[in-house]
Parts: structure tokens; C-alpha cells; sequence
């Protein structure tokens, strides 16, 4: 198996059911730095600058937040109906089948999920914005979704084989998964639960990762960890929790890798005493951002 996957390109974008739809927009686009791509009766679509259509898809529903799905970029249209068919192949089912995707953005997608609710659509010939471009201080797209897991190797294994991911790199607590040149674009972390862990979005530089944190912390939402730079991936960070418990991520300098790159192993990835990050001088992983790490599930969990 090659770093690139066969049948994803990317990440694209997170959706999520709130409880509070003004409230998220006033967040995501005034002190977050998204836009408002387009919107609905009962949805908010926010992009980044990049090409994406929307990266975050925002739907009003009474109660906890929770996460709709992950939605993937397809190589082609043919891999929509191979996703469809291996899903069930390893214990996974289709939610929605091939077809027309009635929502801003638009395009052809299937919609799987795997044996715990974890739901993911890929989708196909979505539109696409013509302004692309960098703009300090404003997210450019997503950089990686996490997602926790009872069970990790069984996660991985169905990202493998249905959707043609491959390992980066194994730590003791992580699995981080590549489709491309990106380090990773989902990872999985080894928990107790099946919650979403974090959705990181690309800043264009590292001054616009502090820049945000120092915003952040202006607006009330002080850095819950960071400032630092991880291990595997390489990226520097500064994590948050948003409104109803959503941890966000502004990251920027994700590695890029090739098929030279060699997957490490728990044993590559060790800290001195004290150390979680390359740096060690930013603010260790709060108590609020650990139970927020494990508070938001997939809407589809069965």
C-alpha cells in the first residue's frame, strides 16, 4: 500500500448538529475567522479560504452537540461505489447510497459508517470556490479530524481497507492515518469512548497559529493546550473548546511525506519527563479539554 489512498484525496469538511445556531456563527466567523458560504433553514455552511465549499457544516438540533460525519473528497467517481461496497465487507453499513447530494456544495456522495457510528461521506464533482487563497490569520481548510476509539485496531482496519488510508505512524495513544501528502488526515486515538476528539484547521503560518490564540483568549476562550509542536506530524498547535464543546485546533507546518516516509512505533515517539510536545512550554491539556475531548458523539452511533 502507497502513502496515497486510491479512493480519498482529502478531508474536506465536519458537520455537526448544535443546539445554537447564531451563537455558532457569531463564533466561527467573527472571532474563529470562517465565512458563511451559504445557508439554509436549518443549516450553516463556513468555509475557509481554500477551494473547499464549506469545511464546517453547522445544523440546528435541541440537546448536546454531536457529530453528523466526516466528509472525504473521492478520487473518482467509481471509488463512491467501491467505498459502498467494501463498507459492509468489514462490518460497516451504508447509510446513505450513491447518489445526488441535496445540501449547498452540492456533488455525488455515499455516506458509510462503521461498526461503532462513525460516520463518513465521500463525496464527488462538488463545487468548488474560484478565490482561493492564503490570508494570515483566517484557517485555509481542514488539516485532520480526530476521532477516539474503544478499539483502535479495528477502526484502523476498516479506514484501510474501506477507504484505502494508510498508517503514518503508531504511538502509544494515536494511530495517525494518511490519504495523501499530509502527514495525517484522520487520526484515532486509543480511549475509552468513540466521541470526537478534535477537528484541527490549517492556519497558513505559524505567527497566524499565535496570532489566533492570542484572539482566542481575548474573545474568553483561553488556550486549553499549547503553545507547542507535536511529535509525529510535526505540526504546531494551540487546541481550544468552543461553543458546546467542540475542541478545535488552529495548526499550521503539518509535515508533508512521500512512500520514502517509514511508519514509527510507540517506541519512536517518547518524551523526557515533564515533555508533550517538541517545545515543552506551552499549557499542558486542561481538565475542561480533556472532558470535552470525549463529549461529543456521532449522531449515527448505534
Amino acid at each position: 500500500m502507497t502513502h496515497a489512498s486510491s479512493l480519498v484525496s482529502g478531508l474536506r469538511s465536519v458537520a455537526l448538529n448544535v443546539p445554537d445556531l447564531a451563537l455558532a456563527e457569531k463564533f466561527y466567523t467573527e472571532i474563529w475567522h470562517l465565512a458563511v458560504a451559504a445557508r439554509t433553514s436549518e443549516g450553516l455552511y463556513l468555509r475557509a479560504t481554500g477551494a473547499d465549499h464549506h469545511v464546517l457544516a453547522l445544523h440546528h438540533a435541541a440537546g448536546a452537540a454531536r457529530i453528523r460525519h466526516v466528509t472525504l473528497r473521492a478520487r473518482s467517481r467509481e471509488a463512491l461505489d467501491e467505498v459502498a461496497r467494501r463498507a459492509p465487507q468489514q462490518g460497516g453499513r451504508v447509510l446513505s447510497p450513491v447518489g445526488t447530494v441535496d445540501e449547498p456544495g452540492g456533488g455525488i456522495a455515499v455516506a458509510v459508517a462503521d461498526a461503532d457510528g462513525r460516520a463518513f461521506r465521500l463525496v464527488w464533482d462538488d463545487a468548488r470556490h474560484a478565490d482561493a487563497r492564503e490570508e494570515k490569520d483566517r484557517p485555509v481548510r481542514l488539516a485532520h479530524a480526530v476521532l477516539n476509539c474503544h478499539d483502535v485496531e479495528t477502526t484502523r482496519a476498516f479506514l484501510e481497507q474501506v477507504l484505502d488510508f494508510s498508517l503514518s505512524d503508531r504511538t502509544r495513544i494515536m494511530a495517525f492515518m494518511r490519504c495523501g501528502n499530509d502527514h495525517h488526515s484522520i487520526a484515532l486515538g486509543d480511549t475509552d469512548n468513540d466521541a470526537l476528539n478534535h477537528i484541527a484547521f490549517l492556519m497558513p503560518d505559524l505567527d497566524s497559529v499565535m496570532r489566533g490564540g492570542g484572539r482566542m483568549k481575548d474573545a474568553g476562550y483561553g488556550i486549553q493546550w499549547g503553545p507547542g509542536r507535536h511529535g509525529p506530524g510535526d505540526n504546531a498547535f494551540n487546541y481550544f473548546v468552543g461553543p458546546f464543546d467542540v475542541v478545535i485546533e488552529y495548526t499550521a507546518e503539518v509535515e508533508q511525506i512521500d512512500d520514502s516516509y517509514q511508519a514509527g512505533g510507540p517506541s519512536d515517539w517518547t518524551w523526557p519527563p515533564g515533555r508533550i510536545d517538541q517545545w515543552g512550554i506551552g499549557v499542558s491539556p486542561t481538565t475542561q479539554l480533556k472532558q470535552a475531548q470525549k463529549a461529543i458523539f456521532f449522531a449515527t452511533n448505534p
